[in-house]
């Protein structure tokens, strides 16, 4: 119904901790839309003019609009409500939590462990998207401009190596970027052994905060 809005930032506000809403002027009316809150952080300007692809659904019989930064996010977004017992709060949640190259590719390669990163996904709800968009996605990414990374641990260790850093506090974003990282600029072989992969990753998050914190 409606594919974007072009306007000025009026305000953003934090409804909840995982509620974030944009209010948009446009040709003299204010529109609000639900954002993820990725999106909340690169609207600092209030004046600001900006494109925003829309959502447009409704629920109770109340219309509601949803704010995304690209297409792709938004048609992401539109893949993840399909799935049986998604809703727009997990959709978003789910895209707060992994960058759109990051989520695709988990949800093909069934990456279980790196979904339930996401707050309110369990399980079982990331097993059904795997099992319910891992086709889709694979013809969708084509048209959307992602590729999925072969790097990284053999699957056999994979989970292994994730659950232990998540445990140490790394965020999905940080834990899938250091696996890259330590595969393709390092050359860590698959199969080496999951202290390595381990130790090599941290190695390269410590380094990461400490460039932070100097810069």
């Amino acid at each position: 119904m409606i594919s974007y809005l072009k306007g000025i930032v009026a305000g953003v506000q934090a409804i909840s901790p995982n509620r974030t809403n944009l209010t948009l002027e446009v040709n003299g009316m204010g529109y609000d839309l639900q954002i993820p809150q990725r999106l909340a952080q690169q609207l600092t300007n209030t004046g600001e003019e900006v494109q925003i692809f829309t959502h447009y659904q409704i629920r109770e019989e109340i219309p509601l609009l949803y704010g995304f930064s690209s297409p792709a996010e938004r048609d992401l977004f539109r893949h993840l409500l399909s799935v049986t017992g998604i809703g727009a709060a997990l959709a978003i949640a789910l895209l707060d939590t992994l960058e759109l190259p990051e989520l695709v590719q988990a949800i093909i390669a069934a990456n279980v462990q790196m979904l339930i990163q996401a707050p309110g996904v369990g399980k079982k709800t990331a097993e059904r998207i795997c099992l319910e968009l891992k086709s889709k996605l694979i013809e969708w990414r084509k048209s959307a401009g992602f590729f999925v990374a072969t790097g990284g641990p053999a699957p056999g260790i994979l989970e292994e190596v994730q659950m232990t850093l998540f445990a140490l506090g790394y965020t999905a974003h940080e834990v899938s970027h250091a696996l890259h990282v330590v595969s393709e600029d390092i050359g860590l072989p698959k199969d080496a052994y999951v202290e390595d992969w381990i130790k090599q990753a941290i190695a390269h998050l410590s380094s990461s905060e400490i460039e932070v914190r100097n810069s």
